[in-house]
């Protein structure tokens, strides 16, 4: 698997599909780090890493009223075409109702946090 979040991403939008209460995805740091933006952000009710060799990340998806708490959930920066933005320049995501989510030098986090911290960064999914 050359593209892991993205394999998360698709794995998060067919479980809410599917009405599924958890999901199961490949293990890499970036997805960790994806993971506890998501949870802090509310989008996700929690996440766990399984196992010890071939590791994996047991992901719980969140609901209200029986809708899933994700509307739309997209990978930006793809392997082909990455996208890079100032701190100026960050997309905010439906108004700012929605969260992006950015790999900066200081670590993942969402849009807000990389504007108040005056960081730029990789621009890796929007989530709403």
């Amino acid at each position: 698997m050359s593209d892991t979040l993205a394999d998360m991403i698709t794995r998060i939008r067919n479980g809410q599909k599917a009405q599924k209460q958890e999901i199961i995805a490949i293990f890499s740091s970036t997805n960790m780090r994806v993971c506890e933006v998501l949870k802090k952000e509310g989008f996700i009710e929690d996440y766990f890493q399984q196992g010890d060799i071939k590791k994996s990340i047991l992901i719980k998806l969140k609901y209200y009223n029986g809708k899933p708490l994700i509307q739309k959930i997209e990978k930006i920066s793809k392997q082909g075409c990455r996208v890079y933005t100032s701190s100026t320049e960050i997309p905010k995501t439906i108004g700012g109702l929605g969260s992006t989510i950015l790999s900066t030098s200081k670590g993942v986090m969402t849009d807000h946090d990389a504007r108040s911290k005056n960081l730029g960064g990789e621009i890796l999914i929007s989530v709403f």
